[in-house]
């Protein structure tokens, strides 16, 4: 059986729970990979797959989810990053959209995990300059929460990370 970890990253967030995942799967043995996206080639000599995404816009990033596209019939899995917290509706909402996007084309979503991860510093800058509003203003309550989203993924993550594959 051969699984292959494959990641989009904008921050090296999703690389990082991508590099646990994949040190779980193949100390089990397995034949196993991780790939950049940008390094991907035959999709089709894996028996099963797990996408890594960082969430844009309430989803999987779009680069990621080109590739999700040209998956069909496999058993998959799926693994984000985000700043909002994990436990958060617009997480569950994100890791809904995702599966219900593999599902789709016939696979079967086995597992899933999001945790948070820093937001890129150059969007953050935007949402401070254009004055944002919302969920994305500048406020001192979301400061904290960017604040606390650049301390991830931590070691704690990236152990939630392996215990929900473990075993893929």
């Amino acid at each position: 059986m051969s699984t292959l970890v494959i990641y989009s990253t904008l921050t090296g967030n999703t690389r990082k729970i991508a590099e646990a995942i994949y040190e779980v799967i193949s100390g089990e043995k397995k034949i196993a990979d991780v790939k950049d996206i940008i390094n991907i080639d035959k999709l089709e000599k894996y028996d099963k797959i797990i996408f890594g995404y960082w969430v844009d816009k309430g989803d999987a990033d779009e680069r990621i989810k080109k590739i999700m596209e040209k998956v069909k019939n496999k058993t998959v899995g799926a693994f984000g990053t985000l700043g909002a917290e994990p436990e958060s509706e617009h997480a569950k909402k994100c890791m809904e959209k995702v599966k219900e996007f593999l599902e789709k084309n016939g696979n079967k979503v086995e597992r899933e995990f999001i945790c948070r991860g820093a937001i890129d510093p150059k969007l953050l800058d935007k949402f401070r300059k254009i004055g944002m509003s919302g969920h994305h203003a500048s406020t001192p309550e979301n400061e904290r929460r960017w604040a606390e989203a650049a301390k991830h993924p931590d070691e704690n993550d990236c152990e939630n990370a392996k215990k929900i594959f473990k075993g893929f």
